[in-house]
């Protein structure tokens, strides 16, 4: 066998497994090819092993000759297996196309808690008079949840609230002495040591007591308490700032009315009761066929408190109020119990 047949051989091989690599359809295909062609014991190996009965001043010419025919079959490899990759990609965007013209799927909107929603609206009404709001801890010191606000150990305002302690009620230092707030007071005698009068404030936040749990009551509660301090205030003033925080909640017509009260930290007392929101001043059950209906305790700041709170009563005068947010939520969305609002249900919440 002479280099011309060799060459002739050579040209054959290439052409055979450049059509074969140009017919294979999938990755493994062109491995098999590969190694049939190229591999060890491939053909170009084999037939390249034949040359050894050529002069030896052939045997380089055979040499180069399969040089670019090993060359042209790796190129045809690696074009076709790029091929095979495009084709497989395009096959799977096929097989995954989305209509991105559908309508997507709906996502459910959140919304706010309505006893967040209710607490956010008593802010908006009152910043309307320069009220501001602050924040305050619900773990409180036995001193400003008690004692600076005229209720002593003994004193029998105390019986109350039963309360839930995080230290021991009998430590001998005030600091030690720790509790869940039962009312949110306490913030407004921060206040009035921080700041120096004319104070405007709303202190709201979450109060505890234990309470027997019913449609009515619960040991976790909401408050909103203000404070207003200031030269000249009276009573009067504090009367026609809730005549319009109700007139703004409840209607422009609601009825409303001052009625005696008491609680240790103001002096006079009073409880604020608006028109039966369910009977219009009728009477039914759920105003106890009184037509009236309570929604927050109030009165003038405690000469007592006013000078626990680092503030001179003979030269200021201020007047105190303290609703329950879940209350006035309870009437705004004609809710009757009161457990409804920390029960996580979402049907519940979906309604209003």
């Amino acid at each position: 066998m002479d280099v011309a047949s060799f060459s002739a051989q050579l040209e054959e091989l290439q052409a055979r497994a450049v059509t074969s690599i140009a017919a294979a359809d999938s990755p493994e295909s062109l491995d098999v090819i590969q190694t049939a062609v190229l591999g060890r014991k491939g053909e170009l190996k084999g037939l390249l092993g034949g040359i050894g009965p050529l002069p030896a001043e052939d045997r380089p010419k055979v040499g180069a000759l399969a040089n670019p025919v090993r060359s042209a079959i790796e190129e045809a490899l690696a074009e076709r297996r790029i091929g095979l990759e495009a084709e497989a990609l395009h096959a799977r965007l096929v097989a995954e196309a989305e209509d991105v013209t559908l309508p997507g799927r709906p996502l459910g909107r959140g919304s706010l808690h309505p006893l967040r929603e209710t607490e956010r609206e008593i802010a908006r009404r009152f910043s309307q008079f320069g009220f501001v709001v602050v924040d305050s801890p619900e773990v409180e010191t036995d001193e400003l949840n008690f004692d600076a606000l005229n209720i002593p150990g003994d004193h029998p305002s105390r019986d109350l609230w039963d309360t839930m302690w995080v230290r021991d009620p009998d430590a001998q230092t005030r600091d030690d002495k720790l509790l869940l707030r039962t009312h949110t007071s306490p913030g407004q005698i921060r206040v009035m040591r921080d700041s120096e009068p004319p104070i405007r404030v709303l202190t709201p936040g979450r109060c505890y007591r234990y309470e027997a749990v019913d449609a009515s009551h619960g040991f976790e509660f909401f408050q909103t308490e203000g404070l207003m301090v200031d030269e000249g205030t009276s009573m009067a003033h504090l009367r026609g700032l809730l005549d319009a925080f109700a007139h703004a909640m409840f209607g422009a017509n609601r009825a409303t009315r001052f009625r005696p009260g008491y609680y240790p930290f103001t002096e006079p007392s009073v409880a604020f009761d608006i028109g039966c929101v369910v009977c219009e001043g009728e009477g039914c059950p759920a105003c106890k066929q009184s037509g009236w209906m309570t929604i927050l305790g109030s009165g003038m700041v405690h000469p007592l408190v006013l000078r626990n709170g680092g503030i001179d009563p003979e030269r200021y005068q201020g007047f105190a109020f303290g609703m329950g947010v879940d209350r006035i939520a309870m009437l705004r969305y004609a809710i009757t119990d009161i457990r409804a609002f920390l029960a996580d249900d979402i049907r519940f919440l979906e309604r209003l």
